[in-house]
């Protein structure tokens, strides 16, 4: 089983981001299953989706650094994303990700007028830091336009239909002991969807040997 982690945060090294990505990778890793963690700003990924390279997609030509990410995905049974919301949205070099990324012809194709998403029986996880309370998203259903957008709207495009999804708010006001119960919470989230999946793919293999 593969578990594919796209992280997009600037501090690679000291924010609660990166916290929630070392305990998610370190959740998989306990179980054996291979990990593999895409740093976006670490690799400097470039987010700029050229006219060419739009084009080519439609032809069925992809550049070589997109085909790498294309086949991380198509392996992967899980994927989990972490970043913070900025501004209603996934920071830029995450958005410019899935604009090159989720390309016609692998993450959906046109067929009799209507689009048909590609990634199916895929599980997905989205952990999204917050500066903001939570609570006070979900009174003006900020939360459920979020789910609707960046969530599920996004990704049910692609096929992707088994997807969670965590805010953690108040990011900067909190202190340890909340931050700590916040990755306690990644642990247990990471835990319950890979213990899922690999109970699914140990009774196919145990189907598959009768």
């Amino acid at each position: 089983m593969k578990h594919l982690i796209i992280f997009a945060h600037p501090n690679g090294q000291g924010s609660f981001n990166r916290s929630i990505l070392d305990r998610v990778k370190s959740t998989s890793e306990k179980r054996a299953v291979e990990t593999q963690v895409r740093d976006l700003y670490q690799l400097n990924f470039n987010p700029v989706i050229s006219w060419n390279e739009l084009q080519g997609a439609n032809q069925g030509i992809t550049p070589e650094e997109i085909r790498y990410e294309h086949q991380l995905i198509r392996e992967a049974d899980l994927i989990t994303l972490v970043y913070p919301l900025w501004w209603m949205g996934f920071p830029a070099i995450l958005k410019g990700y899935l604009d090159r990324v989720l390309s016609h012809g692998f993450a959906y194709k046109t067929e009799n007028g209507q689009s048909v998403g590609l990634l199916q029986g895929k599980k997905m996880q989205q952990f999204i830091t917050i500066g903001s309370n939570v609570e006070k998203y979900q009174q003006f259903g900020i939360d459920k336009s979020l789910r609707d957008c960046l969530v599920d709207g996004l990704f049910n495009f692609c096929g992707i239909k088994d997807i969670q999804h965590k805010f953690f708010g108040d990011i900067h006001i909190i202190d340890d002991n909340a931050r700590q119960k916040m990755l306690e919470e990644v642990e247990q989230i990471t835990s319950q969807n890979l213990t899922a999946l690999l109970s699914t793919q140990e009774n196919l293999n145990s189907k598959e040997s009768v």
